[in-house]
C-alpha cells in the first residue's frame, strides 16, 4: 500500500515499529509501496534523531543561488540604470574592477536575475533564420583589415533638423572609428568625414557598406560612386552587403542599437550639441565599455593604427595603354572627336584605353577592366561587376 499522504507521519511510524519489531526489510517496503532505499532512509533517521525525525523536512534549499547581498545587488540595479544599454556580462566585469577585492563574485546569470527581478531585462523577440543564399564576405580577425560603415537611421533635433550620423568601425577589433552628425547623406559631408578618419587611423584594406547613397549610386556603372572610387584610388578593396539585408553587417548593426539607446534620446537643440553626444559616445564605447566578443576587453585594447599612411592621391598613369583620357565632369571621354560615356564617379579621373581587335577597344580604371566599345556604336559595355557582392549556393540540406 502507498503511503496515505494525510498521516504520512503515522505511516512511519507503523513501518519503524513492524522493522523493530524484527519484520525483513524488504516484504516490509513492497508492502508499503517503498523502494528499499527509502525505507532505509527512513530507518536511519529514526536511528539518528528519534520520532523527531520522522515529520516532513522543509524542502527549502539550503542557499540561494541568486540572492546577493543587499549592498551588491543595489549596486548591480545601479550599474544598469547608470549604462541602460548593457547586459549582465559587461555589468559583471564593471563589478570586477570596481570589487577588485571581493573574493566571489556573482555569476553572469545572477547578475541577470537581479535586473530581471526588478524589471530591467527587454525581451527580444527570436527571429527565424534565414534562408537567403549566403554572399562571400571576409571576416578578418586583425584590425584595419576590414572597416565597416554605415548611417543609422536618422532622427529629428529639437531645432527640427535632421541628423545622419555616419559611423565607422573596425571590423576586428569593434573599435569606433568615425561618429559623424551630418546633415544629410550626400557625398559632401562623408568625404571629410573619411579623410579625417584616414589621417587619423591610417587606411584599412577594405570597407564594407551597403548599396545606398554615398557608398554607391543606383543608375552609375557598376553603381560606384564618387566615394567608392576615391576608396579604389587609395588601394583600398570594396565589399559591398546584398540589398536587403543589413544582417550581413552585423557587428555594425548591432553598434547602432547601442548608439540609438544611449546617444540620440532624448533630442537635444543641435546638430553641434548632437555631435559633442556622440563624442562622450565614441570615448564611453572605445575605452570604457567590456565587450564579450572581445573576452570581456574594451576595443582600445584591441584596437593599433594601420600601417598604412594616408598620403593623398598619386597621378594616375597606364604606360602599357594605347592611350590615357581624363574623365570630363559630364563622366564622358573623348575618343577620336567622339563622346564616349562612362560614368559621373571618374569625373576628374584617368582611364587607360587600348585595342584589343578589329574596331574594338578595351577601357581599364586602374587594374579594374571596366569594359569595351567600338568605333561603330561608340558605347561601353560593361564586363561583370567586380565590385558587387559575391553570392554564394546554398549548401543542400
Amino acid at each position: 500500500m502507498p503511503w496515505k499522504e494525510c498521516h504520512i507521519m503515522d505511516e512511519r511510524l507503523r513501518f519503524v515499529a513492524r522493522l523493530l519489531d524484527g519484520e525483513k526489510m524488504a516484504p516490509l517496503c513492497a508492502e508499503f509501496g517503498i523502494s528499499r532505499k527509502t525505507g532505509y532512509k527512513i530507518y536511519d533517521r529514526y536511528k539518528d534523531a528519534g520520532l523527531a525525525a520522522l515529520t516532513d523536512r522543509s524542502r527549502r534549499p539550503y542557499r540561494q543561488a541568486n540572492r546577493l547581498p543587499a549592498p551588491l545587488e543595489a549596486t548591480i540595479v545601479r550599474l544598469k540604470r547608470e549604462y541602460p544599454s548593457w547586459g549582465a556580462p559587461k555589468i559583471r566585469e564593471k563589478l570586477r574592477h570596481q570589487h577588485a577585492s571581493t573574493p566571489h563574485l556573482p555569476a553572469i546569470s545572477t547578475v541577470h536575475a537581479v535586473l530581471d527581478r526588478h524589471g530591467l531585462v527587454t525581451r527580444r523577440r527570436r527571429r527565424r533564420p534565414s534562408t537567403a543564399a549566403r554572399t562571400a564576405l571576409s571576416n578578418p580577425t586583425v584590425p584595419n583589415a576590414l572597416w565597416c560603415a554605415d548611417y543609422k537611421g536618422e532622427f529629428m533635433l529639437a531645432d527640427r533638423r535632421y541628423c545622419y550620423p555616419l559611423t565607422i568601425t573596425d571590423f576586428a577589433s569593434r573599435y569606433l572609428l568615425t561618429c559623424e552628425a551630418l546633415s544629410s547623406t550626400e557625398a559632401k559631408g562623408a568625404f571629410p568625414a573619411f579623410e579625417r578618419a584616414f589621417k587619423d587611423f591610417g587606411l584599412p584594406q577594405t570597407i564594407r557598406t551597403d548599396n545606398g547613397v554615398p557608398f554607391a549610386a543606383p543608375t552609375a556603372l557598376y553603381r560606384l560612386s564618387k566615394l567608392a572610387v576615391w576608396w579604389l584610388r587609395l588601394g583600398i578593396q570594396i565589399e559591398r552587403i546584398e540589398p536587403g539585408h543589413p544582417q550581413q553587417n552585423g557587428r555594425h548593426e548591432r553598434m547602432h542599437l547601442t548608439l540609438k539607446k544611449e546617444a540620440t534620446k532624448p533630442a537635444v537643440a543641435n546638430l553641434l550639441q548632437q555631435q559633442a553626444r556622440f563624442d562622450t559616445f565614441v570615448q564611453r564605447y572605445n575605452h570604457d565599455r567590456p565587450h564579450q566578443a572581445l573576452d570581456m576587453k574594451v576595443p582600445a585594447d584591441v584596437y593599433a593604427r594601420s600601417s598604412r599612411v594616408y598620403r593623398g592621391l598619386d597621378e594616375l598613369t597606364y604606360p602599357f595603354h594605347d592611350a590615357t583620357f581624363t574623365v570630363t565632369n559630364c563622366g564622358r571621354i573623348c575618343f577620336h572627336g567622339r563622346k564616349i560615356n562612362l560614368s559621373h564617379a571618374f569625373a576628374g579621373q584617368n582611364v587607360g584605353v587600348t585595342q584589343v581587335g578589329d574596331h574594338l577597344w578595351l577601357v581599364t580604371f586602374m587594374q579594374y577592366d571596366l569594359g569595351y566599345f567600338d568605333d561603330e556604336t561608340v558605347r561601353v559595355e560593361p564586363l561583370e561587376n567586380p565590385f558587387g557582392p559575391k553570392v554564394l549556393p546554398m549548401p543542400p540540406e
